[in-house]
């Protein structure tokens, strides 16, 4: 069930001179990612094949992940008419695949596989909500209200579930803090690069992982404040088991914001190589 529409977007109220250039390509990405709905809930009922709860909740999950991406990529067509939102999401479907009919889950169990889901959940809620305080546009900043409202309520959802499985499974703390921490490293993974290649470059661009990559994360990580950091950690810390709020919370959550600050200073320097390389190109070279 939606809790709200796209048509309930005051698309009316947007306004391009207050449209960021440096968030655009953020929102096309992330409009491929979300728009990616339908595989990630036909491998989830592949997984939960037995679990008609769960193979529900999935469809009402995916329904919703696709109205992001289509808010989102609305929103990057106004901001740049020459966008083709559902053409590049062609061309991300197609290069990124996912394993729809896995008879098992790929973090080694059921719980293990909720947990991961609160993972993304956590990181995207975090995400949309700083990305929305920060942005001057006012459409995009409802928009982002309204996904980052949606992402805590799924959050909550997989919670819900991974409880239930870890009633039944009984994964141990180790393996639990072990798959929330691989989950959390995979942001480098392909699918976010592999997104903001087929969402900004023109076709004939080759993918370049460290590329694409710095131009995500370059871009991105700026949005953040500790305040996001906090919060987040505090939803790691309930899913794998731990108390959320309290000093070892408040450390972890200091210690992530040193960490996030080393790596926005470490992207925002590629990224700037990058445009440097590129400044020195003539124009049918940079195209190429």
């Amino acid at each position: 069930m939606k809790h709200w529409t796209i048509e309930q977007v005051a698309w009316d109220r947007f306004d391009p001179a207050l449209v960021d250039p440096e968030v655009v390509p953020l929102v096309k990405a992330a409009a491929m990612v979300e728009r990616n709905g339908d595989d990630y809930a036909a491998y989830l009922k592949s997984v939960f094949h037995d679990d008609p709860d769960f193979q529900q909740a999935a469809d009402n999950w995916a329904v919703e992940e696709n109205q992001h991406g289509d808010a989102l990529g609305r929103w990057a067509m106004l901001a740049d008419p020459s966008f083709a939102y559902m053409e590049n999401f062609a061309r991300y479907r197609a290069g990124y695949v996912i394993d729809v009919k896995a008879d098992a889950s790929v973090r080694g169990s059921r719980t293990g596989e909720l947990i991961a889901r609160c993972m993304v959940e956590t990181g995207t809620s975090s995400y949309y909500t700083a990305l929305g305080e920060a942005s001057q546009e006012p459409v995009l900043r409802q928009i982002c209200r309204l996904i980052a409202a949606d992402e805590y309520r799924h959050f909550k959802l997989f919670y819900d579930h991974m409880r239930r499985y870890l009633a039944r499974e009984q994964l141990s703390f180790p393996k639990r803090l072990r798959v929330a921490w691989s989950r959390i490293s995979e942001t480098e993974d392909e699918e976010l690069a592999f997104a903001f290649h087929c969402s900004n470059d023109p076709p004939g661009v080759g993918y370049d992982h460290d590329r694409c990559l710095a131009g995500y994360m370059g871009r991105a990580m700026g949005f953040y404040r500790f305040q996001h950091i906090d919060r987040g950690m505090g939803m790691i810390f309930k899913t794998i088991g731990l108390e959320p709020r309290g000093r070892m919370s408040a450390l972890a959550a200091r210690g992530a914001w040193r960490l996030l600050n080393w790596r926005r200073r470490r992207y925002a320097r590629l990224l700037q190589g990058e445009r440097a390389a590129n400044a020195t190109q003539p124009p049918a070279a940079q195209a190429a």
